[in-house]
């Protein structure tokens, strides 16, 4: 069988065969990840928390009981952020975590169901829920899908008032 080397674009714009060492790079689906800070007075930030821009950087737990804690930024991505302190959250991309930090976020027993779309939870701050939330006055916001029992691929959807 014949060696065959791809052909790509050099730097003057032409193309060219793949030239030695170079090598191609495959792009991943890690997380868009944002530096904040947990503006909560006494409560940490755990792995997958949903979270709201309440000033600045300044981010507090999401819920979607009011339009104004629906409007979801992204998930915690450290393993907790404790109050007032700075950490990350993933604004897009495909969240890893542990069936046991998926099942602290969305209330399940081995992670989360392959396939299922998660919603932010309108009855406890902090949580998400695979049941979207359907009384008025309530916010639906679809935060992701699950593509395993631990990846959650975070595409923060806009909110509905209902």
């Amino acid at each position: 069988m014949a060696i065959r080397k791809p052909l790509v674009l050099g730097d003057d714009g032409l193309p060219q065969v793949l030239q030695s060492p170079d090598t191609i790079s495959v792009p991943t689906n890690a997380p868009s990840l944002r530096t904040t800070t947990n503006g909560e007075s006494a409560t940490t930030l755990p792995f997958g928390t949903p979270v709201y821009a309440a000033t600045g950087t300044t981010v507090k737990r999401g819920q979607a009981n009011a339009k104004a804690t629906a409007k979801v930024v992204g998930l915690v991505f450290d393993a907790s952020i404790a109050a007032g302190a700075a950490g990350s959250v993933a604004q897009s991309g495909i969240l890893t975590g542990t069936t046991a930090q998926w099942d602290a976020v969305a209330g399940t027993t081995g992670g989360l169901a392959v396939g299922a779309y998660y919603f932010l939870d309108a009855a406890n701050p902090g949580k998400l829920t695979a049941t979207p939330p359907t009384t008025a006055g309530q916010v639906n916001v679809c935060i992701g899908s699950a593509l395993s029992s631990t990846e959650l691929e975070v595409d923060v959807e806009l909110p509905i008032l209902l």
